[in-house]
C-alpha cells in the first residue's frame, strides 16, 4: 500500500491543477489509483474511469520523473491504454509535469 500512497501524494496536486474527467492508473502488483479534478485516491477494482493506463511501478515512476516519455512507452508496449488515445496524450502531460 505504501507504493500507492506515494503515487497518490505525488499526483493529487497535479490532478487538481489540470485534470478534466477521470483516469485510473493500474499499477501492476500494487493496485489502482483514481485521478480526477478533486485529486488522487485509491481505486476499487470495480471502479471505472474515462481512461485507464496500465503499467509497472517502475514505468510510472520513470514517467513521473521525466526519465520515460509516455508516448514512447505506449509505442514500445510498456504502457497500455484503455480509452481515447488523444485523452491519454493530455493525461501524459500531467503525469510528466
Amino acid at each position: 500500500m505504501a507504493v500507492l500512497a506515494e503515487f497518490i501524494d505525488t499526483l493529487s496536486p497535479r490532478a487538481k491543477a489540470g485534470l478534466k474527467g477521470s483516469v485510473i492508473l493500474d499499477i501492476k502488483d500494487h493496485g489502482r489509483v483514481h485521478l480526477d479534478e478533486t485529486g488522487a485516491r485509491s481505486a476499487q477494482d470495480s471502479e471505472t474511469a474515462d481512461l485507464t493506463m496500465s503499467g509497472s511501478d517502475k514505468l510510472f515512476r520513470n514517467i513521473l520523473s521525466g526519465d520515460q516519455n509516455p508516448i514512447t512507452a505506449v509505442a514500445m508496449g510498456k504502457l497500455k491504454i484503455d480509452g481515447n488515445p488523444m485523452r491519454a496524450l493530455k493525461i501524459s502531460q500531467i503525469l510528466a509535469d
